[in-house]
C-alpha cells in the first residue's frame, strides 16, 4: 500500500505565507511526477503545480511568481511553498503523485489540508 500525507496547511492573512509538504511511504519503487491541486467549495479542483522526477515545473498561472514546488526524492516528499497569499487562493489543497508500486503505475491521492487566507 502507499499513503501521501499532507501537512502545512492553516489560517494565514493576505501577503503571508505558508508552506506544505507531502511524504509518499509504503511499498514505492519509484515515484514520477508530483503535483499540487486545489479545491474551492462549489469550485472544481484545479492543477496548482507540478514537477517531473527530473525537476521540471509548470504553474497555474495565477500562482506563477508566488509558489514554487519543488522535491526531495531521497524522502519521497514534495513541497509547495506559497507567498503572498490571497483570499482567492484559499481553498483544500491536495497532494498527487504517479508511484510505481506492486508492478504497475498509478495515482495516488493525498487526504487533503485546509489553506485559508483572511484578514
Amino acid at each position: 500500500q502507499v499513503h501521501l500525507v499532507e501537512s502545512g496547511g492553516g489560517l494565514v492573512q493576505p501577503g503571508g505565507s505558508l508552506r506544505l509538504s507531502c511524504a509518499a511511504s509504503g511499498n514505492i519503487f519509484s515515484i514520477y511526477t508530483m503535483a499540487w491541486y486545489r479545491q474551492a467549495p462549489g469550485k472544481q479542483r484545479d492543477l496548482v503545480a507540478h514537477i517531473t522526477s527530473g525537476g521540471s515545473t509548470n504553474y497555474l498561472d495565477s500562482v506563477k511568481g508566488r509558489f514554487t514546488i519543488s522535491r526531495e526524492n531521497d524522502k519521497n516528499t514534495v513541497y509547495l511553498q506559497m507567498n503572498n497569499l490571497k483570499p482567492a487562493d484559499t481553498a483544500v489543497y491536495y497532494c498527487y503523485a504517479n508511484i510505481y508500486s506492486a508492478l504497475q503505475v498509478r495515482g495516488y491521492w493525498g487526504q487533503g489540508t485546509q489553506v485559508t487566507v483572511s484578514s
